[in-house]
């Protein structure tokens, strides 16, 4: 009998490590892909692709204003990927950085709120920036609680805690920080509570660079980034070498959550000047996509933050210059994400058909 039909028509076998120029030809062939299957979608609405992309490049660069905005969406995405990247390198799964960017974001605006006619700028910012991370650390630390002390999931878990979260702020909005009545929103924070601009843009892109460092110099040079690697590779053998996997995955969250927070804080007195339930917009979902494509890389996160942050302005630019559908612009988005996502893939993994061997296959 012949033993090839005992094999799968199709497996994947993890590569070994590629070349710098074949893995960047991958790369570059992705995005290439990506802007081709993204014609698709703009020929269908009626519109010329190469007219479209170059609206989508102005739209997003090419005036101040308009650089302004998209370093405004980098701003928080760029942050988020920072504070869920410890987590991913411990393989510690943290879909909760919506929740913990919203709950930040809703113990630094009670500062403002209760404190920001009675304290001066400096130190009010300050009280909000701390309270914020505080308040981000402790809604990431209850699920590495859980998970240390009851191995429960902490994908499903920090993705239900997002939704508790907004469901706080919605009920604030409506009830005890309500400004008007029958508004639903919450009054601005007083100008003591605002992030100052640092060439006009909230000083928040600073503090963000500032902690590209920190955290690069974390995960690589410090002994708490050594013990997250170590437990990402195999927690059996952070035991055996006398790790507290419990307490460093609890730690780990806890910075996490942190960071999440401090973002919350930017948007809430940098960004937006009051809270809503929407405060995270998503972000803490596309960080996730910044992380993975950067390889949890600090620096490529700023690129890939960036760019991310470029095709979101040049989208809006998109459907509001043309009148394309907000569902070509996402397609478009999805498009190119997908694209990014599969090179990474065929970067790491082959696909080996029935009767290849490993080494015939590169």
């Amino acid at each position: 009998m012949n033993t090839n039909l005992k094999m799968p028509l199709i497996r994947l076998a993890k590569r070994d490590s590629l070349k710098p120029s074949v893995v960047w030809a991958i790369r570059i062939a992705s995005v290439v892909l990506a802007l081709l299957l993204g014609m698709i979608p703009i020929i269908m609405a009626g519109k010329n692709p190469f007219v479209s992309y170059g609206i989508m490049i102005e739209g997003a660069l090419s005036k101040p204003g308009y650089i302004r905005q998209t370093v405004k969406r980098a701003i928080p995405l760029l942050g988020t990927a920072l504070a869920i990247a410890p987590c991913f390198k411990m393989k510690f799964w943290n879909i909760g950085a919506e929740g913990q960017i919203t709950f930040g974001a809703i113990i630094s605006s009670a500062i403002a709120i209760y404190l920001g006619k009675s304290l001066p700028s400096f130190p009010l910012l300050v009280l909000m920036a701390v309270a914020g991370a505080i308040g981000g650390g402790i809604w990431a630390f209850i699920p590495g609680y859980f998970k240390a002390k009851y191995n429960t999931n902490e994908t499903l878990f920090t993705l239900m805690m997002n939704y508790i979260a907004i469901g706080i702020v919605r009920w604030l909005q409506g009830g005890p920080w309500e400004g008007r009545k029958g508004t639903q929103m919450i009054p601005m924070f007083p100008d003591a509570a605002r992030l100052p601009n640092v060439l006009g843009i909230y000083c928040g892109w600073i503090i963000i660079l500032v902690l590209v460092v920190i955290i690069h110099v974390y995960m690589n040079f410090t002994k708490h980034g050594y013990e997250v690697a170590v437990i990402g590779d195999s927690e059996n053998t952070a035991r055996y070498a006398g790790m507290n996997v419990g307490w460093i995955m609890m730690r780990t969250m806890f910075l996490s959550g942190a960071i999440c927070g401090i973002v919350g804080w930017m948007l809430v007195s940098g960004a937006n000047g009051t809270l809503n339930s929407d405060v995270a917009g998503g972000v803490g979902f596309t960080a996730i996509t910044v992380a993975w494509l950067s390889q949890l890389n600090s620096f490529a996160m700023v690129v890939i933050a960036a760019m991310l942050a470029v095709i979101g302005k040049g989208s809006a630019t998109l459907q509001t210059k043309l009148s394309v559908p907000a569902s070509v612009a996402d397609i478009i988005s999805g498009v190119l994400l997908f694209c990014m996502l599969g090179c990474e893939f065929f970067i790491n993994y082959k696909i080996i058909l029935r009767g290849k061997s490993d080494k015939e296959v590169q």
